[in-house]
C-alpha cells in the first residue's frame, strides 16, 4: 500500500466513523441477543435429548477403544491412513498441525493484499474452500471408522440362526485375540503383515485354517492355547468367510 493509497483509507475509514453507531449499546445489544439465542438452543437441546452417557470405565479390559471428540476426527483419520507407514506417524500426529497452526499465525505476514473481496482473491478463496472440504471430508471418515477390535461384518444369508451365533461369537474372539492388529477382515484391521482374511475361506479349506491356527508361522502368534469352544468359535467364523 502506497501512501496516496494510504491517505485514501484513513479519509475514508474517518468518514465511516463519524457516521457510524456506537459500540455501546448497538453492538453489545446485537451480541448480547445472540448470546441468549444459543443459550436457549443448547438448553432446548439438552432438555430433548440429553446428555451421552457412555458405559461406566473399565480398567481391566483390553477391547476399549479409545476414541478422540469429533472436532479432533480429522487428525485421527490422518494418522489412520498413515499407521503402515510408521516413519510418518511423527508427521501425521505432530508435523501436519504444527505446521497449520504455524501457517495461521503467520497470515497476516504473508497475505499482504489489499484486496478484502472474497470474490477477487481466487487463490484465497479456492484454499479455503479445499481446506474446508478436505478436513470435513476426513472428520466424516474418521467418525465413520469401525472398531479395530471388533468386526463390523454381518452373518451370510445362507447361514441359520444358530449358525449365525456362531458367526457372531467367533467375531468376537477375533476381536478380543488381536487378529486385527494385522489382518483386514471386511473394513476393519490392519492391511498387514498379514494377509487380508475377507474371503479366506474361499482358497483355505476348513482343515488348513484350523492347522494355520495351531502352528502358524511366525510372527503370528499361536491360538492352541485358546479355550476349545472359543478355538472352535474362531475356526467356524474364518471358515464363512467366503
Amino acid at each position: 500500500m502506497n501512501q496516496a493509497e494510504k491517505e485514501a483509507y484513513l479519509r475514508d475509514y474517518s468518514i465511516l466513523k463519524n457516521e457510524g453507531k456506537p459500540f455501546f449499546p448497538y453492538a453489545v445489544a446485537k451480541d448480547g441477543a445472540m448470546a441468549v439465542i444459543v443459550m436457549v438452543v443448547i438448553i432446548v437441546l439438552s432438555l430433548m435429548f440429553g446428555a451421552e452417557l457412555g458405559p461406566k470405565a473399565d480398567p481391566t479390559t483390553t477391547t476399549y477403544v479409545p476414541r478422540p471428540d469429533w472436532y479432533f476426527f480429522f487428525l485421527f483419520e490422518v494418522l489412520r491412513v498413515m499407521r503402515n507407514v510408521p516413519k510418518f506417524t511423527p508427521m501425521a500426529t505432530i508435523g501436519v498441525p504444527t505446521i497449520c497452526m504455524i501457517l495461521l499465525f503467520l497470515l497476516p505476514f504473508y497475505d499482504r493484499s489489499p484486496e478484502r473481496r472474497i470474490e477477487r482473491r481466487p487463490i484465497a478463496l479456492a484454499a479455503g474452500i479445499t481446506t474446508i472440504a478436505a478436513m470435513a471430508y476426513l472428520t466424516y471418515s474418521g467418525a465413520n471408522t469401525g472398531s479395530p477390535n471388533s468386526v463390523d461384518m454381518a452373518p451370510p444369508s445362507s447361514l441359520s440362526p444358530a449358525q449365525a451365533a456362531v458367526f457372531r461369537a467367533g467375531a468376537q474372539v477375533v476381536g478380543e485375540s488381536g487378529c486385527l492388529a494385522c489382518h483386514v477382515i471386511g473394513d476393519n484391521g490392519n492391511n498387514g503383515p498379514g494377509p487380508v482374511l475377507t474371503h479366506i475361506a474361499a482358497t483355505v479349506p476348513t482343515a488348513q485354517i484350523a492347522s494355520t491356527l495351531r502352528n502358524p508361522t511366525p510372527p503370528m502368534p499361536s491360538f492352541k492355547n485358546l479355550p476349545p469352544q472359543k478355538f472352535s468359535y474362531l475356526v467356524q467364523f474364518l471358515s464363512d468367510l467366503q
